[in-house]
């Protein structure tokens, strides 16, 4: 189970590999993506807090990039934050997501992108629920359900 301490190493020191890579330019992006899935993932932007209803869905299920369609979370770690994203305690696997140092708007936190395209899908934090105390705070618009368990 990843932990706050698992987060803040791989952070410093470097993320675990991913299975595979999907890499395209800018313009092949914007033909895949909705606007503003281009500008949250692509551009490292935020989504409108309680914009989207996936914050209050809890059905089974798999969540993946919304851009190369890796599995990222699955329903079953999600849970109700209170913040207007949706939230998950953990990534399906440890290698599904980077963990990368974010030093913008004046403060430090640590930044969420998926590991095989380097889509921007929000921030980790260490206020979640027990076991691991993680709140993976994801945008809606970069994650899509494509899976029920």
């Amino acid at each position: 189970m990843l932990k706050w301490d698992d987060v803040l190493n791989y952070a410093k020191n470097g993320n675990l590999a991913p299975t595979k890579r999907v890499e395209k330019t800018e313009e092949e992006w914007k033909e895949l993506l909705s606007p503003e899935s281009f500008a949250v993932t692509r551009l490292h932007g935020t989504e409108r807090p309680h914009s989207s209803d996936m914050c209050s869905k809890f059905e089974e299920g798999i969540y993946a990039c919304i851009c190369c369609g890796t599995l990222l979370f699955d329903a079953s770690e999600k849970f109700e934050s209170g913040t207007g994203w949706p939230s998950f305690t953990q990534p399906i696997e440890d290698n599904a997501v980077n963990h990368i140092a974010d030093h913008s708007h004046g403060m430090t936190r640590i930044e969420t992108t998926c590991s095989t395209c380097d889509a921007h899908l929000g921030h980790v934090f260490p206020d979640g629920p027990q076991p691991s105390g993680l709140r993976f705070c994801m945008n809606a618009v970069s994650l899509k359900k494509v899976a029920e368990e």
